[in-house]
């Protein structure tokens, strides 16, 4: 359990931070970054959420509940120390890309396919939903190259790769079903 007490500690007023095994690092450290983009996309899924309602909000609230723990998954570096700690810490699983998937097919059941890339826009839920999308995008990047250096559990990068994808059919859902999707017009402006 939790308990926040106390919000400021001051212990960060040097540019460090503890990770979740209390080593302390470097605030623009890569794992920092990465796991600060994550929580980054979690705040954007509050803003849909303020668009959202049944079960496409009730989704976002499970998404938003899965970003903190992969949160927590990317602050705790000690991947090959999970088995023998005490206290373990909490890793995404495969279960919870697999709802992910789940859940993006039966949107995309709805849909008619595309015949063009879409702009972002056309309701205010799609809108924020491609800002989603487009920050967990990055929060992936940044988990990829922390991966390419660090341990990093496969299971929170195929998580993101995933979610992009669900904000992408969930935009579609929210302009209705896709028929309000706004269309890309190669050199519409020349």
């Amino acid at each position: 359990m939790v308990v926040l007490s106390k919000i400021y500690t001051k212990t960060g007023d040097k540019g460090e931070t503890a990770l979740g095994n209390g080593v302390r690092v470097a605030k623009h450290s890569a794992r920092v970054t990465a796991y600060g983009t994550v929580d980054e996309t979690n705040a954007t899924v509050g803003l849909a959420r303020q668009h959202s309602s049944g079960d496409l909000d009730a989704a976002l609230q499970r998404i938003s509940n899965d970003l903190f723990d992969l949160g927590a998954d990317l602050c705790s570096p000690d991947m090959d120390k999970d088995a023998e700690a005490t206290y373990p810490p909490l890793r995404m699983i495969a279960g919870q890309v697999a709802r992910l998937e789940s859940e993006i097919d039966a949107m995309n059941t709805r849909l008619t396919p595309l015949r063009s890339f879409i702009l972002p826009g056309g309701s205010a839920l799609a809108a924020h939903l491609h800002l989603c999308r487009t920050v967990s995008r990055r929060a992936e990047r940044l988990v990829v190259e922390l991966a390419a250096s660090e341990a990093v559990n496969p299971e929170a990068v195929k998580y993101l790769n995933r979610l992009s994808d669900w904000f992408f059919v969930a935009g579609r859902i929210a302009n209705n079903d896709g028929r309000d999707d706004v269309l890309w017009v190669p050199g519409l402006t020349r």
